[in-house]
């Protein structure tokens, strides 16, 4: 017999605990599949028991899904495993309208009229099976996750080793500029020093000089003095001795203060910073196209500055969504949007190369020809363009190659560096962001430099 509890937790329909039940605007409460399966057989949807006409669809009413999902656990633990919680009868079918294990008690009954039922061994494989396909998909899944975690994990190792040789080169940089200041101001100090060293010795002649015309005048006063001291007999006899002497004294030049004798302070302080400046400019190379070391693929190491890249051997790095996968490219740090760029790439003798530029959305995990535009040279000179197509060059090919890229026209022009000789032009409506690609195979080494433009809009 039901208890009080399983009674109120009972569909008016199926006579069993509620399975997702629905409360309808009336109040009553049935199984969601009931209530449907009752509206089906009926021309109007109206409620089994009062009759009134409810919503079409009613929500599942979560409170009484819970009550009733704690009283069918409640049975099941009371009951002995394998037997029905309500006839004590053993468990053989299953019923595919309730989804649930029933005795054949339960089949004969109101409850599950007109029902489908499997043996319950049966039916049990059948769910096993789709147990099997669900958790296969969640070992996919998890495999998935899995990956991800260990790329995530190779991902902050990488960070960690970016960090310490970035900061390395940051360092490295900055103490070459503290030697090149050091330098300067040694050298400027050094030359401030020996104006001060050659300055002060000529003065120190001249001084020397007038001490001993000083000591010379002095001389010819005492004697003239005395002279006029002396009686007359005496004085007669050596004044015109004492005349001429001095009148020699007297013609001597009159001492006159020699010019340039200070430091030149102007030349040592004048635009002090901006020479210094100056200095360090000449000292130190722009580039407006710098290598983005994220995106080059594995066999392709960036150098030092960004400007210049080496193919070697296979590294191990992180498979970012950046990086070229299967072409070996790099790209430049910065895309362009507007404005007229240009550029120069030394790929010297031989083949294996290719320069130009790829669209932001292109493959970087296969073939980069749908969305790239570039020249190279590998046994043929040939000319590529989306949709991967390509076309021969009938020039010969050069050592230096300038690329000119005019966003707003939609041309990118390749000319020979050395002799400006034209070499191709594509015409295209660039609609995205355009990178500077460079691609190289079987090859040591391709240097990268700016050519100053007009326009430098990124």
């Amino acid at each position: 017999m039901a208890s009080g509890s399983e009674k109120n937790l009972s569909c008016p329909i199926c006579h069993e605990i509620f399975t997702d039940p629905v409360v309808l605007s009336c109040s009553h409460s049935f199984c969601q599949a009931c209530v449907q399966s009752w509206w089906k057989e009926k021309l109007i949807n109206e409620c089994p028991v009062c009759k009134e006409r409810p919503l079409s669809n009613p929500p599942i009413s979560s409170a009484l899904r819970n009550l009733c999902l704690a009283e069918k656990t409640r049975l099941s633990a009371g009951a002995e495993p394998g037997l029905c919680s309500q006839h004590s009868e053993k468990l053989k079918l299953f019923c595919l309208d309730h989804q649930q294990s029933v005795c054949v008690v339960c089949r004969d009954s109101k409850a599950h009229s007109n029902h489908r039922f499997r043996p319950i061994d049966e039916a049990a494989e059948e769910r096993r099976e789709e147990v099997r396909e669900s958790l296969t998909a969640l070992r996919e899944q998890l495999k998935l996750f899995e990956e991800a975690k260990g790329s995530r994990d190779q991902n902050a190792k990488h960070i960690k080793s970016q960090n310490r040789n970035t900061e390395k080169q940051i360092r490295d940089q900055f103490r070459k500029f503290h030697q090149l200041l050091q330098e300067e101001e040694e050298a400027r100090i050094a030359a401030l020093r020996e104006e001060e060293r050659q300055k002060s010795k000529a003065l120190r002649e001249e001084s020397e000089a007038l001490s001993r015309i000083i000591s010379d005048f002095s001389t010819t006063i005492r004697e003239t003095e005395k002279q006029l001291k002396a009686d007359s007999v005496s004085f007669l006899r050596s004044y015109k001795a004492a005349l001429t002497t001095a009148e020699q004294r007297r013609l001597q030049d009159d001492p006159a203060p020699s010019a340039g004798a200070l430091l030149d302070v102007a030349k040592h302080l004048g635009n002090l910073a901006f020479n210094i400046w100056i200095q360090m400019k000449a000292a130190v190379c722009f580039s407006a196209v710098v290598l983005d070391p994220n995106t080059a693929h594995p066999e392709l190491t960036p150098d030092d500055d960004l400007s210049a890249a080496t193919h070697g051997e296979r590294l191990k790095l992180p498979d970012n969504p950046e990086r070229f996968g299967w072409c070996r490219a790099v790209l430049g740090s910065d895309g362009f949007t507007s404005g007229s760029h240009s550029w120069e790439v030394e790929v010297g003798e031989g083949g294996g190369w290719e320069v130009g530029v790829a669209a932001e959305s292109a493959d970087r995990k296969g073939s980069v020809g749908s969305g790239s535009w570039r020249i190279g040279l590998d046994g043929a000179f040939l000319a590529f363009f989306p949709p991967g197509r390509s076309s021969v060059l009938s020039v010969k090919p050069p050592r230096r190659i300038r690329v000119h890229l005019d966003w707003e026209r939609g041309k990118l022009s390749f000319s020979d560096a050395d002799t400006g000789g034209h070499i191709h032009t594509f015409s295209h409506c660039f609609t995205e962001k355009l990178f500077p690609f460079f691609s190289f195979k079987n090859r040591l080494f391709i240097y990268i430099w700016t050519v100053p433009t007009k326009s430098n809009q990124i």
